[in-house]
């Protein structure tokens, strides 16, 4: 029977992401991580293999800022669970997720597919986060 809900490209994408930053800041888990980093990449290879998917200059660049709005949104959340709320703003991780989504549909561009199409706009407070796509 063929699967009819397959992740998309970026979303393996942002999951590699989420996995490196697991594999670093979680060790005691390193070899579990290191394990679920190469079935992703191996199905990421298929994914551009079967597609024939040439990966260009914006592709990377929405890799870049999706893999550093995961970082941001790992810190800002580690952050708050341990009580730290200086410097810390759910409602600036709610808008840096809109960010990932905007990355995550520039990936979908390539080789086409499902979108995510619910993209929050940042409010006025947080300018300095947009992207200049």
């Amino acid at each position: 029977m063929e699967r009819k809900y397959l992740p998309t490209l970026s979303e393996l994408i942002d999951r590699l992401s989420i996995v490196q930053l697991k594999e670093v800041f979680i060790p005691e888990h390193k070899s579990e991580y290191s394990k679920e980093i190469k079935d992703i990449m191996h199905d990421i290879q298929s994914i551009i293999d079967e597609n024939k998917t040439s990966i260009n200059s914006d592709t990377i660049r929405a890799i870049v800022v999706l893999s550093q709005m995961n970082l941001h949104i790992w810190h800002n959340e580690s952050n708050y669970r341990k009580g730290i709320k200086d410097g810390n703003n759910l409602e600036l991780t709610h808008g840096i997720n809109g960010i990932r989504n905007t990355s995550k549909n520039k990936i979908q561009e390539i080789v086409g597919g499902r979108k995510d199409y619910k993209i929050d706009c940042l409010a006025a407070d947080f300018k300095d986060w947009e992207i200049s796509w």
